[in-house]
């Protein structure tokens, strides 16, 4: 997913001011929004205020692993925590690599020895904000199936989804203590309210909202 750098928006987090500036140079050369943060506990000040909200713009944050008060690996748990889901790459230096190790393992995106290379930087980052896009789009995907199914009456879904099972009406009538006609009819009723003209379409849009909704 190629998306205009203008759109992204990278958060640093770090309490030395001159790399902060230096990220910044270096990130904005290439388009990226950047916001720089002198500490984990300004960026959770901000975190609920920020417009865009984090989980309606591409972005991914640089880290810190090390500062004076609390520490990158504490803001991580923080977010973790508060539901935030932040594609997240740790700067690091050599004796917090096994620290930055156990950070991945808790969802960090990536982390970077300190002093790094500009391109290291660039492509870490752009690699995380594509994987940060592709997350909205798959929520964005999941809510509108979401939208589509909560129109269903309840026989409507139960109905819907032993469609999406492949059942025929009759036996689905079965299933359910009902006449094949009303079957027939919620049916119809289903695939009306949610645009759909097949099964296999319900199914597909079943399983968008709910990867185990067919199980």
């Amino acid at each position: 997913m190629n998306l205009p750098p203008h759109q992204c928006l990278v958060h640093v987090v770090d309490d030395d001011p001159g790399l902060r500036r230096s990220l910044r140079f270096l990130l904005e050369s290439v388009g990226w929004n950047v916001r720089l943060h002198a500490s984990a506990e300004e960026f959770l000040e901000v975190c609920d205020t920020l417009d865009p909200p984090l989980n309606e713009q591409p972005c991914c944050m640089l880290l810190d692993i090390r500062m004076a008060a609390m520490s990158g690996l504490e803001l991580q748990q923080v977010l973790q925590e508060r539901g935030v889901e932040l594609q997240i790459i740790f700067m690091t230096g050599h004796a917090d690599v096994s620290m930055a190790v156990q950070a991945m393992k808790s969802g960090a995106a990536d982390f970077i020895e300190k002093p790094f290379k500009d391109q290291l930087m660039l492509d870490a980052v752009a690699a995380a904000v594509r994987r940060s896009a592709e997350s909205l789009q798959e929520a964005r995907i999941r809510q509108e199936a979401l939208d589509m199914l909560a129109a269903l009456s309840p026989r409507e879904s139960e109905v819907a989804r032993l469609v999406a099972l492949g059942q025929p009406n009759k036996l689905i009538a079965a299933t359910l203590g009902i006449s094949e006609k009303t079957v027939h009819i919620h049916r119809q009723h289903v695939m009306e309210k949610a645009g759909l003209s097949s099964a296999a379409e319900l199914a597909r849009l079943m399983l968008r909202a709910d990867p185990s909704a067919l199980n």
